[in-house]
């Protein structure tokens, strides 16, 4: 019987294994030290530690950052550990923009700033510099973070001002910004349009881009990670008989979407992206509207109940007597719903943050 070959036994057996067992296999050989060492081999063993008892959230309120363990079996929280802001805040003060393997890329809502943040370990890095850079504007910026064929994370940063576009990479292997060129349509720059935080999936970062009205235009904007290129794509071809929310997500490195569309009913659709096509995998009954965002989360057995909608909204909307009054009402739960959706942030395996630390 031939040998298996090292990569088979490091990527396909050591995986499976409990951390201590990894622990001790990085003494047979240099070889395998070196694997072992790998951010691909912590991320394939971290997804592959991942069970229902080790999934935790982070929940930031107005006073307090927790976090705590998901329990699927009757979508609720276990008890909470309180997390230590190690930067200073005012209270209501951080959002949540993008986090990758753990860690966060936040902001400082009274000073505008762009943080690196690792929860597990404390560990930060302040991204500001005299010269404007690692500022975010709230509704105008988009934020991605990624990794890329070299390892090194970086952050995306995306500024809309007064209808000029500029786009900045953040190193943290060069602990440096700088600018790269994407031409756009102009009408993107509108602040009437909504982009999403990126969704980093298969050495691309994904954004959405929604335009805030009844039957408005909604597209995918893709960036090349390795080649720094960007490209457009098209949204799921969703009924336009309302505001179009999608949120994306990476499932086992392929991209998902939850399109949702209507007004005082929400129709919710799963799908897939193959290529540069969209296929649909899932249709949900309609639900009256919420923020998607959580109930994406819902969905998996995650309940916020924060992102449910308010009696008092539904009655306002009901008694709106024009439909300019309902389009201005339902602009306001929407961006309401997007401030919630920035103070939450699921992990994955209780472990897999720690990973980061070298990088802070």
């Amino acid at each position: 019987m031939a040998d298996l070959p090292t990569h088979t036994i490091v990527f396909e057996i050591l995986t499976r294994l409990p951390a201590k067992d990894v622990g001790r296999s990085k003494s047979v050989c240099k070889q395998w030290y070196a694997l072992l060492s790998t951010q691909d081999f912590v991320k394939i063993h971290c997804s592959r530690s991942v069970v229902s008892s080790n999934q935790r959230v982070l929940l930031i309120d107005d006073l307090t950052c927790s976090v705590r363990p998901i329990i699927s079996n009757n979508n609720d929280y276990g008890p909470s550990s309180t997390v230590t802001f190690p930067f200073h805040h005012q209270n209501n003060d951080v959002s949540i923009l993008s986090h990758l393997n753990g860690l966060l890329c936040v902001c400082l809502n009274h000073t505008y700033e762009l943080l690196l943040w690792n929860p597990t370990t404390t560990a930060f890095k302040r991204l500001s510099t005299p010269d404007s850079h690692g500022f975010y504007i709230n509704n105008l910026d988009a934020i991605g973070l990624y990794v890329d064929a070299d390892d090194d994370y970086k952050v995306l940063h995306i500024k809309r001002r007064s209808g000029v576009l500029g786009v900045y990479v953040y190193s943290r292997e060069v602990d440096s910004w700088r600018n790269i060129p994407f031409i756009t349509r102009q009408e993107y720059l509108s602040p009437h349009f909504n982009w999403s935080a990126g969704t980093f999936c298969g050495g691309t970062l994904y954004f959405t881009v929604c335009e805030c009205w009844i039957g408005g235009t909604n597209v995918v904007i893709c960036f090349d990670v390795n080649s720094e290129q960007f490209k457009e794509i098209s949204f799921p071809p969703v009924p336009s008989n309302g505001m179009v929310q999608g949120v994306l997500v990476n499932g086992k490195n392929v991209l998902h979407m939850f399109a949702s569309t209507g007004m005082f009913e929400m129709t919710i659709d799963l799908w897939t992206l193959q290529g540069d096509y969209w296929i649909k995998v899932l249709s949900c009954p309609p639900i009256p509207p919420i923020s998607l965002s959580l109930w994406y989360l819902s969905f998996f057995q995650f309940t916020m109940t924060n992102g449910l909608s308010n009696p008092r909204n539904h009655a306002s909307s009901s008694s709106a007597s024009t439909k300019a009054e309902k389009r201005k009402e339902y602009q306001k739960r929407y961006y309401a719903a997007r401030k919630e959706n920035n103070k939450v942030s699921k992990f994955g395996s209780g472990d897999a943050p720690k990973v980061l630390h070298q990088y802070l």
